[in-house]
Order: C-alpha cells, then structure tokens, then sequence
C-alpha cells in the first residue's frame, strides 16, 4: 500500500494556490475543479468515520440502531423525509457516530476546521484532496450505471435512493474482499448548516470500509496537504477576515457562542512576539465580525 501523496506548505499563499489549483487530478473539469476537501485540525487524525470510532468491528450491528434510534427521537426536530439517505445526513450534521465523512467544496471551510481548535495549534494540520469523479469510475457498475449520466459527478440523496433505498441494499455494492469503494454525494439542503458548509459527504460500501486504506491504494486521486503549526494563526486570522467562522458555518446560539468563546479565548504562545501586543490593538469589546481583533484566538472541535 502506497501513501497519499503529501504537500508541505510554507505560507499562507503557496496553500491558497495548492487548495485551488487542478492539475494534478486524474479527471479533467468542465465547470469546477472536481475537488472535495476535508480539513483536520491534526496530522495525526485518519478518515476513520464517528461509526469506526464508536464500534470498531461491530459498526454494522450498532449502525441500524443508531440510526432507528435518532429518527424517533428527532422527529419533531428533523424533517428529511422517508429517505435513508436525508436521515444519513441530518444525523451526521449534529454528530451522530455514522459511516459518513464530511467534505465540502470550500478549501476556506476545510482551512476553518483545520484551524479552529488552538489546542492543537503546536501541531500541523491537514486538509485532505480528492478527485471524486476519478474516484466514481473506480465503483461497481450498479452504482456507476447511476452516476455515469451526471458525468460521474456527485450522487444525490435522489440517485442514491434510486440505487439502493436502505443500507443493506447498498452494502451489496461491496467487492467481495470487503475493502469497500468511496462514494461521494451532495445532502439536499435541510439545512443551514449543510447550506453555509458547502457540504458533501462519503460513504463507503461497507461499515467496516476505512476510506484511508483506500486511498493508499489509489494515492492518484488524492492529495494531502500538510499545513505547519506556525501558520495556522496566520490562517486562522485571514479567515477571520474573510468571515469564515462558526457563527456562519454553525448558524443558531451554538454556532453564536462557539465563536465568541474562541474569540476572546486564549492566542497561542507563538502567535505574536514575546512584548505581547502590536500596534494598534485595542482593549476589550464588542467584536467586529468582518475585522477581528489581531490578539484573539480560536476553538472549536473540527469534528
């Protein structure tokens, strides 16, 4: 088994460019980079799912009763539908353990999460590169017969139910040695989280599927961008700026106060120089949501 292919960065506009850029990718696109990205706040973090971690081996018996358990306690709060796939997607967006794992289309969103938590700010973070369209042409030609009109392109919960309306039907999909095959699909919008995160998820053909031992595989169709410690700050500040924070990605209260607890939280150590201030920081109030002061920090869970 291959490693994916790693990236070392060195600022903060070398990273911009290697997020943004498309000619590594096996596929060629028409509208857009066919690009999905996941950002983790630690290199050291694998594309193990909420499931995986929960159960281990026993992710396939406890799957069904997560889920039947989450539909009847959610009801009143959930409207997705009689689609599998929609409560898939609900329950993954408000953190129950599935087999899901959340993209999105926004490099920006993946920087967010790779950021957000300061406690792992002596640490690098990475965010994760792949090509799903190459990765759509690797499936097994139930599902490929689905997506092929599209291009290859991203499932939706639509042509997912269309090809399989329960996961025990889908799990049919998986290769006879078990390793399972990715899939990536774009939720529909019940939402606003799922609106404002540009979101996109994977699944793989099996419960127990590791998506990293996949791509170590197929290394081709992936890339891993290894961002250092020192600039995280820097990131986190120009996201900052640019809006990028949990009050947008996590619309309601939640997101509110997540954010106002990492603004006025502890900066890191090294952020800045050892005097402790720059020119013109000012004292404490209301913060500005479009300029953030420069001697806040951020924390957030990026899972």
């Amino acid at each position: 088994m291959q490693k994916a292919h790693e990236i070392q960065v060195s600022d903060l506009q070398e990273l911009i460019f290697v997020l943004t850029q498309d000619e590594w990718q096996p596929t060629e696109a028409k509208y857009r980079i066919n690009v999905a990205y996941r950002g983790l706040s630690r290199d050291v973090h694998t594309l193990e799912t909420g499931l995986a971690r929960l159960a281990g081996e026993s992710a396939k018996d406890l799957e069904q009763h997560l889920l039947r358990n989450f539909k009847k306690y959610a009801h009143r709060d959930a409207t997705p539908g009689d689609s599998v796939w929609n409560w898939l997607s609900v329950a993954q967006h408000h953190g129950l353990p599935t087999r899901l794992l959340d993209w999105t289309f926004s490099p920006y969103v993946a920087l967010h999460f790779a950021t957000s938590d300061t406690s792992s700010y002596s640490r690098p973070g990475v965010v994760w590169c792949v090509d799903y369209v190459a990765a759509h042409k690797l499936l097994p030609k139930g599902l490929q017969d689905h997506v092929e009109p599209l291009g290859h392109g991203l499932f939706t919960t639509e042509i997912l139910k269309s090809a399989a309306d329960s996961l025990e039907l889908f799990d049919e999909f998986n290769p006879p040695d078990g390793t399972g095959t990715p899939l990536f699909f774009e939720p529909p919008s019940l939402d606003d989280r799922i609106i404002n995160q540009s979101a996109v998820f994977s699944i793989m053909t099996s419960p127990d599927a590791s998506l990293g031992e996949w791509f170590g595989e197929h290394p081709e169709l992936c890339r891993k961008v290894v961002i250092p410690a020192e600039l995280k700050w820097s990131i986190r500040n120009h996201l900052d700026q640019a809006n990028v924070t949990e009050r947008v990605l996590f619309p309601g209260l939640d997101g509110l106060c997540r954010w106002l607890a990492r603004y006025y939280g502890d900066r890191p150590e090294k952020a800045y120089p050892a005097s402790g201030t720059l020119s013109g920081d000012s004292s404490p109030g209301e913060p500005s949501p479009g300029e953030p002061s420069p001697g806040e920090s951020t924390k957030l869970e990026s899972e």
